[in-house]
């Protein structure tokens, strides 16, 4: 049995395969309506969620599974003091596979070491948020039919931001991938990243100002300041608007750069570029359920064939 807590759990060669299961998925739908049947999801989010929660019980749903939890750690018994552990060891008792998101570091590895069925990590904290990965992953294959050589931007809270720390991991092991890190100081690359990409010999760059270096970019992912992870108004008031990508900023990027951003966004993508042809992210948002409909089936070890 296997789990997803970091999108490093697979091989590069397993990532391939799954991406050509999501491919087929998208190209053959029809072939994938009733293989869940008699499959149960549960979804166990401790953390908001709108894409994530829905885009996986969305996935199993297209697949004749069917779906059950909770999207508020108040309606469950979490509310009265029950462990992670504890929940996972009964949600097992319910369901054929879970997806956790938590607000806690390491909370779905606690459930995976204490399940029966398989456990995906959903977003934890700060931390790690694979699936998203899995699904920028499947994104920039799918527009640029690659996953090396290109210089990618990741611009905003990139101290905080989960998405952004999975997707270096996961980039870092292609060829020919380079980095620019753009954000104010408060918000820069924790140290362990950036100390890691230096003993690999994986260039990368950070600077402040987007509008530097826009016009180098093969992709720009975009992120929000996420207001839930500081401690004070003020911090969050202060930073909140320092990166706004606009038309104007757009005239300097390349003709087939791609935006990305895992969403939800505030206002740091204004909705003047969302008619720009270079705009991904709600591409993105259809990716990950295909994605995740892969997922799925790997885990279940559900033979499509």
């Amino acid at each position: 049995m296997r789990h997803l807590m970091s999108p490093l759990d697979f091989t590069v060669d397993e990532l391939n395969e799954l991406f050509d299961l999501a491919a087929n998925i998208e190209q053959t739908p029809e072939t994938y309506k009733n293989i869940c049947n008699g499959k149960i999801l549960a979804t166990c989010f401790y953390e908001p969620s709108t894409r994530t929660r829905l885009s996986f019980e969305s996935a199993m749903l297209r697949m004749g599974g069917q779906c059950l939890g909770f999207s508020d750690a108040g309606s469950s018994s979490a509310s009265k003091g029950e462990s992670v552990a504890d929940t996972i060891r009964t949600i097992s008792c319910f369901a054929d596979i879970c997806a956790m998101r938590h607000h806690k570091e390491g909370a779905p590895m606690v459930a995976a070491y204490n399940s029966s069925i398989p456990v995906i990590n959903a977003g934890d904290g700060g931390h790690q948020h694979p699936t998203q990965t899995l699904t920028d992953l499947l994104t920039i294959r799918s527009l640029k039919g690659r996953l090396s050589h290109f210089t990618v931007g990741l611009c905003g809270d990139l101290k905080f931001g989960r998405t952004v720390h999975s997707l270096i991991h996961a980039l870092a092991r292609y060829p020919g991938v380079s980095f620019v890190f753009i954000s104010p100081e408060e918000l820069r690359i924790p140290d362990y990243i950036s100390e890691s990409l230096r003993l690999s010999g994986i260039p990368f760059e950070e600077v402040i100002r987007l509008d530097d270096v826009i016009g180098r970019l093969d992709f720009l992912y975009m992120t929000r300041v996420q207001k839930e992870r500081f401690f004070n108004e003020e911090d969050y008031v202060r930073l909140k608007d320092f990166y706004i990508l606009d038309r104007k900023k757009m005239q300097n990027a390349q003709e087939d750069m791609l935006i990305l951003h895992p969403l939800p966004r505030v206002n740091e993508i204004s909705t003047e570029v969302d008619d720009d042809p270079r705009a991904a992210y709600f591409r993105q948002v259809q990716y990950g359920v295909y994605v995740r409909m892969a997922l799925i089936l790997t885990l279940l070890e559900v033979n499509p064939c």
